[in-house]
């Protein structure tokens, strides 16, 4: 059953959200200095001021609500998303965030992609946002098999168009694994599943996924943890607004096409704004969302769904956009052809992890391009 979906945090909520952010004794937490430690304490001083003098949750609360929001039970989970009708004459399109994403990441794609007659479906992944209280931890080829289940809902037969970046980009992997015959095509921004058997070849491939390993090797301690204990790590994020926020803007920082400042630490205000970072970070705190959110890490880990089975060939028609991710770096194509089936495949100018959010306008001249690829419309 699809429903309408009003979102409305409780005053209850706001205020504990308040007390705590003002109750934050930042004497307790001293600087290593800029970002070489981790999240930057003045840019997230900075965001704490804004949070307490600035920011209007109801304001925001009412903006979202004019997006159209449901609310759906899918497989027994319950699963909120936007659902933007066009006019049927193009396919589906459904839109998957990551981690520390949000749905929102997609809002400035979602009219541009009705207008020309998709019906663009945006979706909270299960234990994000308000797609809560799931029942269980629930991996990313789970979240495939839940996803697939939304658009059968929504649309029967027909067959969409599926866009990812990070865990996006995962489940979307797994459902052109799983569905091939039910999807036109999906296109991703992060290619980093591949069969067991997959290995470097090629000094370029051996080059790059050596640079890339030794780059994750500083910047993935939030992955372990979230996927081995995300239950202990919930108890400090649960209690602290902060905490949670200065958790997710350390990625928002690390991992967008940022310029840097002279002491070598991110500019990440020259990219992004304290209404739309603490957007993103209020769709964690505010719902029940910041524990049950980091779940898909501890999900993966328990399915073994990090990597596919050896000489795994996956069907459906893969476009890639590549943006140059600082931390994710693009996978070569010849690599990912090891494992998928690549009909699309753009090396982008600029943009990072976050990137239908940081570069709109790229993403969506390159998945219409896609989408006319795999669709047959060259019109």
């Amino acid at each position: 059953m699809v429903s309408p979906y009003e979102i409305r945090i409780s005053d209850e909520r706001l205020a504990t959200i308040r007390a705590k952010v003002e109750g934050f004794d930042w004497s307790q937490l001293p600087d290593a200095g800029g970002w070489s430690a981790g999240v930057g304490i003045s840019d997230l001083k900075r965001l704490t001021a804004y949070w307490l003098d600035s920011f209007d949750w109801r304001a925001v609360e009412r903006r979202l609500n004019r997006l159209p929001n449901f609310m759906a039970e899918v497989e027994g989970e319950p699963i909120h998303f936007v659902h933007v009708k066009g006019d049927g004459s193009k396919p589906p399109v459904l839109l998957l965030h990551g981690w520390p994403g949000s749905y929102l990441e997609f809002e400035r794609l979602l009219k541009p992609l009705a207008a020309e007659g998709h019906d663009v479906v945006a979706p909270s992944l299960p234990g994000f946002a308000f797609s809560n209280p799931i029942t269980r931890v629930i991996g990313p080829r789970r979240a495939a098999e839940i996803m697939h289940a939304l658009m059968v809902l929504l649309f029967g037969a027909t067959r969409y168009v599926v866009q990812g970046g990070d865990w996006g980009a995962h489940i979307a992997s797994w459902m052109g694994y799983m569905q091939p015959d039910a999807l036109l095509g999906f296109h991703i921004n992060m290619v980093s599943i591949f069969a067991k058997d997959a290995s470097p070849t090629t000094p370029e491939e051996r080059d790059l996924l050596s640079r890339r390993a030794a780059i994750l090797d500083w910047e993935t301690g939030y992955n372990h943890e979230q996927e081995t204990r995300p239950q202990t790590l919930g108890v400090a994020l649960a209690d602290s607004p902060v905490g949670a926020a200065g958790w997710i803007l350390e990625e928002f920082g690390k991992w967008a096409d940022l310029r840097t400042t002279p002491d070598g630490s991110p500019d990440i205000w020259s990219k992004f704004s304290e209404e739309e970072l603490l957007t993103n970070i209020m769709l964690y705190v505010a719902p029940p969302a910041v524990v049950t959110a980091t779940w898909i890490y501890h999900g993966k880990r328990l399915e073994g769904s990090d990597r596919f089975a050896a000489g795994t060939r996956v069907r459906a028609p893969l476009g890639v956009a590549a943006f140059p991710d600082p931390v994710f770096l693009p996978t070569p194509r010849s690599f990912a052809e090891k494992t998928y089936t690549i009909v699309h495949w753009t090396d982008m100018p600029r943009g990072g992890h976050f990137a239908a959010m940081e570069q709109p306008e790229l993403m969506l001249a390159d998945l219409r391009a896609f989408i006319c690829r795999v669709s047959g419309d060259r019109g």
